[in-house]
């Protein structure tokens, strides 16, 4: 049943004093053996993969992006309309016009979810660490796992994240980034910005243009710098904060959360559209594409209903995940929503299977045990990948 605006927010966004005194409950149980820190599994699945994540930062609306519902209620479908992919019977939504043409070398997962608290910091920790943090345990980061297996080279670490780390976005907890229980020294790298200014410059103008003029655009070309340079995992956050800027997190409260569809049209889905583009075209044409995982998610997806300012409020009941690249099996929907956009409708993909699917690309066994921080066994992210995207 479709909730109105009020009863969404007041169901699924506690207040963050009850957040903070609950804490975030771990997942499951531990598997029962250990296995050294340091040591890969017996049998890697995958070998020479590499990832790049697109954090999509303030969890874009799942029916302006990947999901557009044209049949629904006016107050549900939104003011955007869907426009036919390359692939035939995929549509997406009309301000992603690039991507469109590049169907066929991307999937969507339009299944995604999870049943934790309606907050930005929940979803940022499953789809990053196939985990929720608790109290006293921070989960590691997939890069951090990579860093503590030594997968690096001599000049780059192991995993790095541009142009820097998530700041606030609601709650003063994980973000899902961090090589929590793993410590510091499996921290994913962080560059200096006149190092990440410094990478973009060494490319011709026209690319820099092509990629956009533009922090996330920048950021997106320094990746894939990374990347050819060694680093098996880079992700790029699109932005810092939910705050006082134009971000995903289209409430359209005014104040610090002023974003609205509007904002989506004019700026959000035109430079996302026109960066990622670049980014898989940039690849493919260096040959890149087929060992680099291209991942583009939001911790959430978006009420169904819009909300009475005109925006729309945090909804993790379903939305949907973009991967490129690598193993998976372009020009293929996974999953769907239902004719509301408001649950699955059919193969649920848990939020913990997208972290479980990276893992799995970067030859981690999702199901490999790390010692905890009191020697407990603790699986990896205890979720299986989503096996359909893969070749």
């Amino acid at each position: 049943m479709l909730l109105d605006e009020h009863q969404a927010r007041s169901a699924n966004e506690p207040s963050r004093r009850q957040f903070l005194k609950a804490g975030l409950a771990a997942t499951g149980s531990a598997a029962a053996m250990v296995n050294p820190l340091g040591i890969l599994p017996a049998a890697p699945i995958r070998t020479g993969m590499n990832c790049i994540i697109l954090f999509m930062v303030g969890g874009p609306s799942h029916l302006e992006t990947w999901d557009p519902k044209p049949a629904a209620p006016e107050n549900i479908r939104g003011p955007f309309r869907p426009t036919a992919t390359s692939v035939p019977g995929i549509s997406i939504c009309e301000h992603f016009p690039k991507l469109a043409q590049r169907a066929d070398r991307y999937a969507l997962v339009r299944s995604v979810y999870h049943a934790a608290p309606a907050i930005h910091e929940t979803g940022q920790q499953l789809l990053q660490t196939g985990h929720l943090s608790r109290p006293g345990l921070e989960y590691p980061n997939v890069g951090a796992v990579l860093a503590s297996l030594n997968v690096r080279t001599a000049t780059r670490p192991a995993a790095a994240v541009v142009p820097g780390p998530v700041g606030n976005t609601g709650v003063c907890v994980s973000h899902g980034q961090s090589a929590g229980f793993l410590g510091e020294s499996c921290s994913p790298g962080l560059l200096a910005p006149q190092v990440q200014c410094a990478l973009a410059h060494q490319e011709p103008g026209a690319v820099r243009e092509r990629y956009g003029k533009h922090r996330f655009g920048q950021s997106c070309l320094v990746a894939r710098k990374l990347v050819e340079a060694g680093t098996r995992l880079v992700t790029v956050n699109m932005f810092s904060t939910v705050f006082n800027e134009v971000t995903w997190d289209c409430h359209a409260d005014g104040g610090s959360l002023a974003t609205s569809l509007d904002d989506y049209r004019t700026t959000l889905c035109p430079m996302f559209d026109s960066t990622c583009s670049a980014l898989l075209d940039d690849l493919s044409d260096r040959g890149l594409l087929e060992s680099t995982l291209v991942v583009a998610m939001g911790e959430f997806g978006r009420t169904p209903i819009i909300n009475p300012r005109g925006g729309r409020d945090h909804w993790p009941h379903v939305w949907s995940v973009m991967f490129a690249g690598g193993p998976v099996k372009g020009g293929q929907v996974i999953g769907s929503s239902d004719k509301h956009g408001a649950e699955p409708r059919d193969r649920p993909v848990h939020a913990s299977q997208v972290a479980a699917t990276i893992q799995h690309v970067l030859g981690i066994d999702p199901h490999m045990v790390l010692t905890g921080p009191n020697h407990e066994p603790i699986a990896v992210a205890q979720a299986d990948p989503i096996w359909e995207l893969l070749r």
